[in-house]
């Protein structure tokens, strides 16, 4: 049974007199205004309306349909429709689902509220005419049943079946209630539509709806007319828009709901500061103003976009368990016990301030992120140190590569008015973080570079200030940014290039290089399995004795870090790959990768290898006149620094060849002025001013600076005035005073870990450095002997105690040299 012939076989059951003060259950709808002679499907879902259909169904199937008032909360309109309940459906969640057909208009006239019921009297709104119709009467329906067909023509939702209806409705009530159903106009104008009683005067009203209606579908066909001959056919955008505009300015209506209110509401769903709100809402206002395809709206829209994108209140919870924390340091790196150490204060601190917030019920920061610095030769971990810690605390990571950064703007961004304008890497790495307190690396800070353009360094002076990064401002931004939450970790290969206003900002911590014990640990855990994942080995039984990855570390390598040593494993396991494919494993079914095994000792790597790179040449076995090495800090770990002086006759000049900073220039006049002031302590007679002295450092192609080899060169050039060798086996750093005391230096575990990977046995160092020696790993510590020195007469007397000369006794040395440490059998070659 279609839709006409049920409404049909209802209209005839309800041809009865209509009772005046008949009592119904009262339906509220939102938006739906009924009529009379239609049949509609109707989904109730809120509790008046269960309520009234519930009610309904115990009567005689029949209720008061009126709609919700926008104006008055909860109230409904007086005018309304009883319509019968045709068909129903309760669902599994209570609400129905029921097809309503009109039978006639009514106004409220009393009603009774009982909880989500409410029950209302009625009274007919009177509106049939008496036949037969006037000539008037006719000619105006026929008029309205006209300007309903334009305006179906216009409208294309009309269905054949409502204009059948239309064209033959007989009376001017049934006429209007049909056209007044399917007419799409807003609920006010149907319920003055509704209510009316007279039949002509409410016909007339609707043939004025229907001509308005009409003349703004033909002012829409104008508009979009003029605007497809002024713009091309791919601004397709533009032109609904435009459309969009034009309507609703005639018929005086706000836009409504729209691409600028859904922008607002992603920005208000963020919870910025009302200073960030009032700036998005004002920029928004001109936006609304602009051609959508003129090149400021993409400016503004572009720079709104960033600050609905921005994190302003999201934050991720910090773990505040200590051993999980303390566990994921462990697992992912050796050593590195400082680091370690003040990431778990950070923990604990910032645990317990929460729990107190937690306490007294306060709100706000738990804290402000610190700003570390971690320092150390390539290779020794810092980036990856940085990842642990985010996922030690529960954080999002993100690094920003600081290397040859030399454009201001890249760190503050640049200001929108500029063509392709964005944000500094800062608020880039913000939004992509979608947290106000993420682990930010700022990997090489000490890479920073700097022009006309502007100091990037100096721009990082307010990020990294943790009493003024909470005002962060971005030139494109316009607003401040809180970055209070955020933990800054910088790394850096040398402290030498950072501005001090920068580095006073951060904490520094000094991640030193690995000793050898600690990358055969490492290349055990982490590197053999990482190279054999990467070279298509994973499944292979594939090993290195100890012994092997010692001869790779101690011939194939000299550096603090392990990516050499990750190099020379992955050579050797490409190597094997390549055998195992040769010998078919893997491609043949019968040969598995999984059973392919091979373990390599030190003959096997030396087979893949070939001969070690490193031999230490610039070490003489024996003993020999003006030789003395150094200890030497670079960006790349620790090095040995021999420095050779020889003696002629001359005028008292002092030449240094060997590609020699101005510091270590002047560091040897020093010794030199300080060896004329005491050599008669020694019984050196000859006159100084007669001889020249020429002090070489080997590897002229490397530049070499700094003050710590100060001890170094008077040793060089104590040896050739007295023509005695220094003691074999010694290596030596601290910086020497014109008076002869010895200063402390830097950088002591690279130096030492230098002279073990050159086969030194004992070091002299500066009394000063006691208590970084104390700090040391136990294992450098047992595999060198040690002489602590405060002047430069006690180094003498260490280094030439077995010879003429009237010198002091020496001191015993605290560690014992050539002890089990894995250190005793390196090689020393002449």
């Amino acid at each position: 049974m279609n839709f006409l012939s049920l409404l049909k076989g209802s209209l005839k059951e309800t041809a009865k007199d209509k009772v005046p003060g008949e009592e119904f259950p009262l339906l509220p709808l939102r938006e739906l205004v009924l009529f009379p002679h239609t049949m509609i499907p109707v989904f109730i879902t809120y509790k008046p309306g269960m309520a009234a259909v519930s009610e309904a169904l115990r009567r005689d199937m029949r209720l008061f349909a009126a709609c919700l008032n926008a104006q008055e909360a909860g109230e409904t309109y007086s005018s309304g429709s009883v319509m019968r309940i045709v068909q129903h459906l309760r669902l599994p969640d209570n609400t129905f689902r029921v097809v309503l057909q009109g039978e006639y208009r009514a106004t409220i006239a009393a009603s009774v509220k009982q909880k989500d019921l409410a029950l209302v009297t009625v009274k007919p709104i009177p509106g049939a005419l008496a036949d037969p119709l006037s000539t008037e009467t006719i000619a105006l329906m026929r008029t309205v049943q006209k300007s309903f067909v334009r305006y179906a023509e216009f409208s294309k939702k009309v269905s054949t079946d409502t204009l059948a209806a239309v064209e033959k409705a007989e009376n001017p009530e049934h006429l209007a209630n049909l056209i007044c159903n399917a007419l799409a106009v807003q609920a006010e104008r149907k319920i003055v539509l509704l209510s009316m009683g007279d039949s002509l005067k409410r016909l007339e009203t609707l043939l004025e709806t229907l001509e308005r209606e009409n003349e703004i579908f033909g002012i829409q066909q104008n508009i979009s007319a003029q605007v497809k001959i002024r713009l091309e056919k791919t601004q397709r955008e533009y032109i609904l828009h435009e459309q969009l505009k034009e309507i609703h300015r005639e018929l005086g209506q706000s836009q409504g709901e729209d691409e600028f209110a859904e922008l607002e509401r992603a920005i208000e769903g963020k919870g910025p500061r009302l200073e960030v709100l009032l700036k998005a809402r004002k920029e928004l206002a001109r936006l609304r103003k602009l051609q959508s395809l003129s090149p400021e709206a993409g400016v503004l829209r572009a720079y709104l976009e960033w600050i609905a994108e921005l994190p302003w209140s999201d934050s991720s919870p910090d773990a505040g368990d200590l051993k999980a924390a303390e566990q994921i340091l462990d697992a992912n790196h050796l050593s590195l016990r400082k680091p370690k150490e003040r990431i778990l204060e950070f923990i604990a601190v910032h645990h317990l301030i929460a729990l107190e917030q937690t306490k007294t019920q306060e709100t706000g920061h738990t804290g402000k992120g610190p700003i570390l610095c971690f320092v150390g030769p390539p290779g020794t971990g810092k980036t990856s140190l940085g990842k642990s810690v985010a996922q030690a605390l529960g954080r999002r990571f993100v690094r920003i590569s600081l290397g040859g950064l030399r454009d201001e703007a890249e760190i503050r961004g640049h200001r929108k008015i500029y063509v392709g304008a964005l944000p500094g890497k800062i608020l880039q790495s913000m939004r992509k973080a979608g947290t106000i307190n993420p682990v930010l690396l700022l990997d090489e800070i000490d890479k920073l570079a700097g022009d006309f353009r502007g100091d990037p360094a100096a721009a990082l002076l307010e990020v990294l200030d943790p009493e003024q990064n909470a005002a962060f401002t971005d030139h494109y931004l316009e607003v401040s940014y809180d970055l209070s939450q955020v933990l800054f970790i910088t790394t850096a290969n040398s402290l030498h290039t950072i501005p001090y206003p920068l580095l006073d900002r951060m904490e520094i911590i000094a991640i030193p290089g690995y000793g050898e014990h600690e990358k055969l640990a490492i290349a055990r855990r982490c590197l053999v399995p990482k190279v054999r994942a990467e070279n298509g080995l994973e499944r292979a039984l594939i090993s290195f004795t100890d012994e092997a990855i010692r001869y790779i570390i101690r011939s194939w390598t000299m550096e603090s870090g392990v990516r050499s040593l990750e190099r020379e494993l992955a050579r050797c396991i490409r190597r094997i790959a390549r055998e195992a494919l040769e010998q078919e494993y893997g491609t043949d079914t019968a040969k598995p990768l999984s059973s392919f095994e091979k373990t390599l000792d030190r003959e096997g790597v030396e087979r893949l290898l070939g001969k070690g790179k490193y031999k230490n040449a610039l070490v003489f076995q024996e003993a020999r006149i003006g030789v003395s090495y150094g200890l030497a800090w670079t960006e790349t770990g620790g090095a040995l620094l021999p420095v050779e002086t020889s003696r002629f006759e001359g005028t008292g000049e002092l030449l240094i060849t060997g590609n020699i900073g101005e510091v270590m220039k002047e560091s040897g006049r020093i010794a030199l002025s300080y060896l004329r002031s005491v050599q008669g302590r020694y019984g050196l007679q000859e006159d100084l001013g007669k001889s020249t002295f020429h002090i070489h450092v080997p590897e002229g192609a490397i530049p070499k600076d700094g003050p710590s080899a100060g001890i170094t060169l008077a040793v060089s050039l104590f040896s050739t005035l007295c023509q005695i060798p220094p003691q074999p086996g010694f290596a030596m750093t601290g910086e020497l005073t014109l008076t002869g005391r010895i200063l402390p230096i830097g950088g002591l575990k690279e130096k030492l870990l230098a002279a073990l990977r050159n086969g030194m046995e004992r070091v002299l160092l500066p009394r000063d450095n006691q208590e970084d020696w104390a700090e040391l790993d136990e294992e450098i510590r047992t595999a060198l002997g040690v002489h602590f020195v405060e002047t430069a007469e006690e180094a003498f007397a260490v280094l030439f105690s077995g010879s003429m000369l009237r010198l002091p006794p020496a001191a015993a040395p605290l560690g014992t040299a050539g002890a089990s440490s894995g250190y005793s059998d390196l090689p020393v070659i002449s």
